[in-house]
């Protein structure tokens, strides 16, 4: 469920990977899966717009190694070495096969970081565009990815949600866990954790003020729910 906080560990489990990369091309031939983060100290400048609906994210640089040349210095790389797409390039071929309409968009999986150790599940995505761009100091590979009205299940199942979801910005999340002290608001559960709109989108609500949005574990999230006419 979009929304959900959730560890590394669960995370992992779920997509059934390791995830040691922020992009994921294509997990298991069925979706991809990428990690995002826009915190001050997040090394990728990733954002969200239009309230939640649209999500830019960087490609990732050049891998280190012996060389002494700093990735952050050299352009984000569309081929290895060798010659293979990597997955800058892969995203951005499945983005262009989209555009040219030859192919149905990427569907994708966002997780986001709103500090160590706690990950916010954003929902399932499209990618619909990429581009490369000149930062200032090298190009960078930009990707702009769709929020949707789909939900996946943990055997990749996919079905229309109820209500689509917003994006809740990295610092409203931040702030309502720590407003929130990391527990349900109802009643003081650290798991299965959920950020909540406490006035829902659809009804006027908004995800980009602290004011309406809380924490509540998935038994009083699922309660809430079933009392909103």
């Amino acid at each position: 469920m979009a929304n959900e906080i959730i560890s590394y560990v669960e995370m992992c489990q779920r997509e059934g990977s390791s995830l040691q990369k922020g992009m994921n091309f294509r997990l298991a031939g069925n979706h991809s899966v990428i990690l995002m983060s826009t915190r001050a100290n997040a090394p990728y400048r990733d954002w969200i717009s239009e309230n939640g609906e649209k999500l830019v994210y960087e490609g990732h640089d050049a891998p280190r190694n012996n060389s002494g040349i700093d990735p952050k210095t050299i352009d984000q790389p569309r081929f290895t070495k060798t010659g293979r797409l990597t997955e800058n390039g892969k995203f951005y071929e499945a983005a262009i096969q989209y555009k040219d309409n030859e192919a149905k968009p990427e569907v994708v999986h966002v997780y986001e970081k709103i500090k160590d150790g706690i990950w916010s599940y954003n929902g399932v995505f499209h990618l619909t565009d990429a581009w490369v761009e000149f930062d200032g100091t090298r190009s960078v590979f930009k990707f702009e990815f769709r929020l949707t009205e789909l939900e996946a299940s943990a055997h990749d199942e996919i079905w229309s949600q109820p209500e689509r979801q917003r994006m809740i910005p990295s610092q409203v999340k931040l702030e309502v866990w720590k407003r929130d002290g990391g527990k349900c608001v109802m009643c003081g559960a650290t798991d299965e954790l959920h950020f909540d709109h406490i006035i829902p989108f659809t009804k006027g609500g908004t995800s980009l003020k602290p004011d309406n949005v809380q924490l509540l574990c998935a038994r009083h999230n699922l309660a809430k729910s079933d009392r909103i006419e």
